[in-house]
């Protein structure tokens, strides 16, 4: 994994920054255009289901999720 790089997202009104490896953005981006929604509103929908996990980590395990569940070309 690369390293880490942050963003700035805005999360129910709230400027928060999230840092996650190169990888994992990449993922985050692919689906956020898959799904029709701003990368903001994916990121909030996986914040709301995350329970007491950390953002970060809701995020990686989502993508992670994400790439397994997309069949192989």
């Amino acid at each position: 994994m690369g390293s880490l790089k942050k963003r700035s997202v805005n999360l129910a009104g709230h400027a928060t920054s999230l840092a996650l490896e190169l990888e994992f953005w990449d993922v985050l981006d692919r689906a956020a255009t898959e799904d029709a929604v701003s990368l903001a509103a994916l990121i909030q929908r996986i914040d709301s289901g995350r329970g007491e996990r950390p953002l970060a980590s809701a995020c990686r395990v989502f993508a992670l999720q994400r790439v397994m569940d997309t069949p192989s070309a």
